[in-house]
């Protein structure tokens, strides 16, 4: 504000000197001062052409200026314009105007780079009077389909015309389906169709995601074959490489003509080591073939505390050695419809587990709790042991992984697999320096 004060001021001093350049002139003609007179007047027509070159590039220069920002044009440089100060404000707005420009453009590059390598089909319509405008397409959906990127919506019903009939007999409003799709005339495709609609700037847009059921499951088959070959051949190694050395070693004793006291007793250790490692390939094995032949499970009628007082007698020798306190609250006589061996595995599994984690304990307890609701049983095993790290809280249920020595790793993924057959789940939770382990069965 005060800079365009300077502005009109200077414009004003102008027009005084102006007037006075006249006035003066007029004053020396009269006294017969014909040549100063002139002079006069040719003074006041050059401060006449300067000021109206100075205002005709002073509008010029908004012009141009304000064009630009109209346009969304920031290629134009000012530079040499800087020194006059009468146009701070406005090169301060032109700058300030670009900087937000090229920010956003820097962010609209990185969002379209974002969606272009997600592998969800991605279209966002955008409403232009009666019609749709395609106001972006991924490069996913656009090569997945194999479909030109199109700016119009009848365009691309001619291309994907299954799609495009069940967006617009929802008028394009919120959608959550499944949706078959023929890519390139091949056997047809099932893909989950996710849209919404949303309003921004009283601008009218319709998002459209499309993933591929048979990519997904594939993705998911192919992440478990990854971490269950992970675990497998890090099992083998720890078998096999040991072996392998040792059977070197017993070579080189065996092609020696005579064999010492020493020699025979180191014979014999490497004999009992091979044993044991293949003990231990010979359990992982069976492990797998737990894990891989699991029969279905015999469902019948079993009373709940019935089935937990029998796990509780069973571990109960381990309990005491191990001086632990064992709280079981289930009280009332519920049925519930399982196979009693299967789910008395899995709750000795659960409760086994809780007396490893208060190995470092001093106050040992485990808490037994069951509840009804909904149509549910819930079965809930809580130690307060040293919980599970943050780290390896997404691997807890993997096949055959274990953070003990002696442990096979099949025991969370068994109990998981038999639970799943019964039509239920398993979760966990780690609260408090408490861990808790809970069944959910439906009645």
């Amino acid at each position: 504000m005060f800079k365009t004060f300077q502005t009109y001021k200077l414009l004003f001093l102008r027009l005084i000197f102006i007037v006075a350049g006249i006035e003066f002139s007029i004053f020396f003609f009269k006294i017969n001062l014909i040549f100063t007179g002139i002079f006069g007047l040719f003074m006041v027509f050059l401060l006449i052409r300067e000021m109206y070159f100075y205002v005709r590039n002073f509008v010029l220069l908004y012009d141009k200026t304000i064009a630009s920002i109209l346009q969304n044009d920031f290629t134009s440089d000012f530079s040499k314009h800087k020194f006059n100060k009468s146009y701070n404000d406005l090169f301060q707005l032109y700058d300030t105007l670009k900087t937000k420009q090229n920010e956003q453009v820097s962010k609209d590059i990185i969002y379209r780079s974002i969606l272009n390598n997600i592998e969800t089909g991605i279209i966002i319509l955008q409403k232009q009077e009666n019609d749709w405008d395609i106001f972006l397409m991924n490069d996913y959906f656009s090569s997945h389909f194999n479909v030109p990127k199109v700016s119009k919506w009848k365009y691309l019903k001619n291309q994907l015309p299954s799609l495009c009939q069940i967006i617009e007999e929802d008028n394009f409003q919120e959608i959550k389906t499944s949706v078959e799709i023929s890519i390139n005339e091949q056997n047809m495709q099932t893909f989950v169709l996710q849209a919404s609609r949303t309003e921004i700037f009283e601008k009218d847009y319709f998002i459209v995601l499309l993933d591929s059921i048979q990519n997904v499951v594939e993705k998911k088959e192919k992440d478990a074959w990854v971490n269950l070959m992970k675990v497998i051949s890090h099992e083998l190694l720890n078998s096999i490489t040991p072996i392998r050395s040792i059977c070197q070693n017993l070579q080189d004793l065996v092609e020696q003509d005579s064999l010492s006291q020493e020699d025979l007793e180191d014979v014999k250790n490497s004999v009992e080591t091979m044993l044991r490692r293949s003990d231990h390939l010979q359990k992982f094995v069976e492990g797998y073939r737990k894990l891989a032949m699991l029969p279905s499970p015999k469902k019948e009628k079993t009373e709940l505390q019935h089935l937990m007082e029998s796990c509780v007698q069973i571990m109960n020798p381990l309990f005491k050695e191990n001086d632990i306190e064992v709280i079981n609250t289930i009280s009332s006589k519920r049925w519930i419809n399982i196979d009693s061996q299967q789910m008395e595995q899995v709750l000795i599994n659960l409760l086994t587990n809780s007396i490893n984690a208060l190995k470092d304990t001093q106050l040992k307890q485990i808490l037994i709790s069951a509840e009804a609701k909904e149509n549910r049983t819930f079965i809930k095993i809580t130690d307060n042991g040293n919980g599970i790290e943050k780290e390896i809280e997404n691997k807890i249920f993997l096949p055959f992984f274990t953070t003990r020595n002696e442990g096979a790793g099949i025991g969370l993924t068994l109990s998981k697999n038999i639970i799943e057959a019964h039509g239920g789940y398993i979760s966990y939770k780690s609260e408090s320096k408490k861990t808790a382990f809970e069944i959910c069965l439906l009645e």
